[in-house]
């Protein structure tokens, strides 16, 4: 039990040297872009594990949090489409292009998205009154 005990301390001292190099990398690129970012207080990796597994265990979900924070992050800016569009402007920025229909696995494949994401889009894009479905699967611009 001692021997995964220190193994999550270990980690957990790891993935916070890993955020802080991160932070420190995002510092010196936005310096190069001539912004300058506040900077972010990193909590003070975990001491010497002295607590029940428990404990440890919870210091190991902690230490991760800031990674899967990060990941989170920039999965969000690459679900953003260049120009400053949104990912519903993308799509229905399609639909409206298609003719006869665009099918939601040419949306995935065009849009580089997920099937959760391309669905959410046109549920929020049909309750918006901008889409219709042609059939199943298939999805027109609205006509007015």
């Amino acid at each position: 039990m001692k021997d995964v005990q220190k193994e999550l301390v270990a980690i957990s001292k790891t993935l916070s040297s890993l955020v802080h190099q991160m932070e420190r990398m995002a510092e010196a690129i936005e310096k190069e872009r001539g912004k300058a970012v506040p900077a972010r207080k990193v909590k003070a990796p975990a001491r010497k594990a002295k607590a029940p597994a428990k404990k440890a265990k919870a210091l190991a979900r902690k230490a991760k949090a800031p990674a899967k924070k990060a990941a989170v992050k920039s999965k969000t800016k690459a679900s953003a489409a260049p120009g400053g569009q949104t990912m519903l402007d993308n799509i229905f920025g399609m639909i409206s292009r298609s003719r006869n229909g665009i099918t939601v696995e040419r949306l995935k494949k065009r849009a580089a998205l997920e099937a959760r994401q391309v669905s959410n889009a046109l549920y929020k894009l049909t309750q918006k009154g901008k889409i219709e479905t042609l059939k199943r699967g298939v999805y027109i611009k609205k006509k007015k």
